[in-house]
């Protein structure tokens, strides 16, 4: 299908999911965007009307969640995409986090996937056609010190969705884990957020993956983030994103950005060799 779709996009009042709204608008579809702020989309309202459900939700009350995808399925007759975007990093060392800082990560970036998935299903399912995006991170193939806690929550999204996948094939439902490297987007700024508390034993580590002893201020991340040359536009992962929609037979994952595929090739390798130390075990052939 490649025509009037719908979709249902969280976290689309900036940044990714804001690009995957106005792609999929700009195709001609769609769109039910949740956000946290209902102001955040009024200029794309009021330029594509009734095309444009305007969804207020936080991914992590279940219930709301069940809700506002029932809204916009009574709103639009059908949902053909839905895209897992929502979400944040968490930066801090695994020793340094709190209890609340660990819960709030996973129940963000992973059980609101979650949610979000188990909502859109039946619909898909009823319609015999669906394709759930998840958006994850070549930190879902490695792993960085002081980001455990951000890797663990997308490790898990792509371990629940790949037996998803599996699970739902059979409805003519497809499931792509999007792997997306560096963006310009507010992700390192207003979408990052630091551990409350900085144990100086940890300083050196800071400074290795931070350049700085101490955790910065989401100011200063936001200001190296934007200078940072690697960085794409929103729009080429949302582009990215919509071609992996129109394709009949779509992978289970795909790898989106400038640099992306290199880091998914370094920690595979990184891994390789942890394994290659057992001399009973043998990599597979390609």
């Amino acid at each position: 299908m490649t025509s009037r779709r719908t979709w249902f996009i969280t976290g689309a009042g900036r940044g990714l999911g804001r690009a995957f709204a106005v792609a999929a608008l700009e195709a001609g579809d769609r769109v039910a965007a949740t956000v946290r702020r209902p102001d955040a989309l009024a200029e794309l309202e009021e330029a594509h009307g009734d095309r444009l459900a305007v969804l207020s939700l936080d991914v992590t009350d279940r219930e709301a969640v069940r809700t506002v995808v029932a809204d916009a399925h009574r709103r639009f007759g059908r949902l053909d995409v839905a895209v897992n975007n929502a979400g944040y990093g968490l930066v801090g060392a695994i020793e340094e986090l709190s209890e609340d800082e660990v819960r709030r990560q996973l129940d963000t970036n992973l059980l609101g996937a979650i949610w979000v998935s188990q909502a859109v299903l039946p619909v898909m399912r009823a319609q015999g056609a669906g394709h759930i995006v998840q958006v994850s991170t070549v930190g879902a193939v490695g792993t960085l010190p002081l980001f455990g806690l951000y890797n663990a929550s997308k490790w898990a999204l792509e371990g629940f969705s790949g037996a998803m996948a599996d699970e739902v094939a059979r409805f003519g439902i497809h499931v792509t884990i999007a792997q997306l490297g560096g963006f310009a987007t507010d992700w390192a700024g207003s979408s990052m957020r630091f551990a409350g508390d900085s144990s100086p034993a940890y300083a050196e580590v800071r400074e290795a993956v931070l350049g700085m002893p101490e955790y910065p201020d989401a100011a200063a991340v936001a200001a190296a983030a934007d200078a940072e040359p690697t960085d794409e536009p929103p729009a080429v992962a949302a582009a990215a994103v919509l071609a992996l929609v129109d394709d009949p037979e779509p992978p289970r994952r795909a790898i989106i950005g400038a640099g992306a595929r290199e880091m998914v090739a370094t920690a595979l390798a990184w891994r390789r060799d942890e394994y290659a130390r057992d001399p009973e075990f043998a990599w597979p052939e390609a």
